[in-house]
C-alpha cells in the first residue's frame, strides 16, 4: 500500500526518494522532515562529514499548499560535499576521473560488491554500500511518521548500550531528556561512560557498536496477519531495522531473553474491560504477527563501522597482495544516529500496514474506515 525507493551515492550530486501511497489531505512541509534529518546527524561520535552537510529535503512533489495530493512524493536530498568530488563521481567520461580503491574494508560490502558486479574500482560499490543513504531514508521515513501522527501514533528511539555500557533507562523514558543527550539515552550516567568509551576508541583507532530500541505508541490492534509468512508484521519490521547499515541483529520485545525464561514469565497477561490492554509488554506489541494494542518496541545491534582509523590487514583485489585496508572519512560510533534511521523504518512498516488495513485515498477516508474498525471491537 506505501512504498519508497531512494537513489544516490554518499558523494554524488544527491540523494533522492520516492514515496507513493500517502493519501490525499496529509499536512506536511518541509521543516518537518529538516528535524529529523537534524537529529540523524547529531549524536557523539559521528565524523567530520557532518560538519560539512546540513541535510535539507526539498519536496519535488505530491504536496500542494502543504497538503499531500495522493501522488508519489518525491524528495531530494543535496550533498554539499558534491563539489569536492566532482571529477570523482562524475556521471560523465571523464579524462582525469580518480585513482581507483583497490583495497577492500573486512566487515564491508567491498570485496562481495566488487566481485559480484565485476568492478576492479570499489568505489562503485562503496559510495552506494555507504549510510550517507539512510539520509534519504529518513526524509522518506518522516512522511509516514507525519501520516501516522495524525491517528495518535508516535515513535520514539533511545540507545540501549555502547560497547560494553549497558543503559538502565528506567520504565517511564524522558524522551526530551534523550534528544538533549549527546549518546541520545535515557540513562544520564551511562552516558559519561558511553562518550568515554568513544573518546577511547578514537584515539585507538577503533570503532564501537551497540543497541538502540524504537518504540511506536498508539497502534491500534489488528496491523498485519497470521496467514502468511510475509504478511506477519514481526517479520516486516524484522527485514526493515536488519536492512539498516550495520544492523547485525532484531529483537522483538523481550526478544532473545525470552528464550531462557519459563512461559509463565514471558507471556503477556490480557486485564478485562480495559481496551483489550495487557499488565506487561514482553511480546514487544505484536503476538502472531499482528499488533496487541501495546507500544511496538524493536531493537537493532549494531556492529562496528568497518572503516577504522588504524586499519585492518586486507587484500588488494588488483594485485592479490596483503594490504591495510581502505581508509575513508568516517564515524567511530553510530549508534544514537542508527536509532532515527530505525525510527524511520519502523514508521515506514507501520504506515505501510496501516493503510493496508484501513485504506482510504484521501485521510477522511482513512480516519473514517479506522473509527469503525474500532467501534466494531471495542476499541
Amino acid at each position: 500500500m506505501l512504498r519508497f525507493l531512494t537513489a544516490g551515492e554518499s558523494h554524488g550530486k544527491a540523494l533522492v526518494a520516492i514515496v507513493e501511497g500517502v493519501p490525499a489531505g496529509v499536512r506536511l512541509n518541509e521543516e518537518y522532515i529538516a528535524r529529523d534529518l537534524r537529529r540523524r546527524q547529531a549524536g557523539y561520535g559521528r565524523g567530520a562529514r557532518m560538519k560539512i552537510e546540513q541535510d535539507h529535503a526539498e519536496i519535488l512533489s505530491g504536496v500542494r499548499f502543504g497538503l499531500t495530493l495522493g501522488s508519489p512524493i518525491a524528495l531530494i536530498v543535496q550533498n554539499r560535499d558534491w563539489e569536492n568530488w566532482k571529477e570523482a563521481m562524475s556521471v560523465s567520461a571523464t579524462q582525469t576521473g580518480a585513482d581507483p580503491v583497490t583495497r577492500v574494508r573486512p566487515g564491508h560490502a567491498d570485496l562481495p560488491g566488487a566481485l559480484k558486479y565485476h568492478q576492479g574500482d570499489v568505489r562503485a560499490i562503496l559510495e552506494r554500500a555507504s549510510a550517507r543513504e539512510t539520509a534519504a531514508r529518513v526524509a522518506a521515513g518522516a512522511v509516514a511518521r507525519r501520516f501516522l501522527e495524525e491517528f495518535g501514533v508516535e515513535i520514539h528511539s533511545h540507545t540501549l548500550s555502547i560497547g560494553g555500557t549497558q543503559a538502565q533507562p528506567g520504565k517511564a523514558i524522558d524522551w526530551a531528556a534523550v534528544e538533549r543527550s549527546l549518546v541520545r539515552t535515557a540513562d544520564g550516567e551511562a552516558q559519561q561512560t558511553m562518550v568515554a568509551a568513544i573518546e577511547a576508541a578514537k584515539a585507538r583507532g577503533d570503532t564501537l557498536g551497540g543497541v538502540f530500541q524504537v518504540i511506536a505508541t498508539g497502534v491500534p490492534i489488528g496491523l498485519g496477519s497470521h496467514v502468511q509468512w510475509d504478511r506477519k508484521l514481526s517479520s516486516r519490521i524484522a527485514q526493515a531495522i536488519m536492512s539498516i547499515n550495520a544492523v547485525k541483529g532484531v529483537e522483538i520485545g523481550a526478544g532473545f531473553a525470552a528464550a531462557g525464561l519459563p512461559g509463565s514469565q514471558v507471556h503477556d497477561v490480557i486485564e478485562p474491560g480495559k481496551g483489550w490492554r495487557h499488565l506487561t509488554n514482553r511480546a514487544g506489541g505484536i503476538e502472531g504477527g499482528m499488533t496487541n494494542g501495546e507500544p511496538v518496541v524493536v531493537s537493532g545491534a549494531v556492529k562496528p563501522i568497518p572503516t577504522l582509523g588504524a586499519p585492518l590487514p586486507s587484500v588488494d583485489i588488483k594485485t592479490g597482495q596483503r594490504v591495510l585496508a581502505h581508509q575513508e572519512r568516517s564515524d567511530v560510533c553510530v549508534v544514537p544516529a542508527a536509532g532515527v534511521v530505525g525510527e524511520a523504518m519502523l514508521a515506514l512498516v507501520l504506515a505501510d500496514a496501516f493503510l493496508e488495513k484501513f485504506g482510504g485515498d484521501n485521510i477522511v477516508e482513512t480516519r473514517r474506515n479506522l473509527d469503525g474498525y474500532l467501534r466494531g471491537i471495542g476499541g
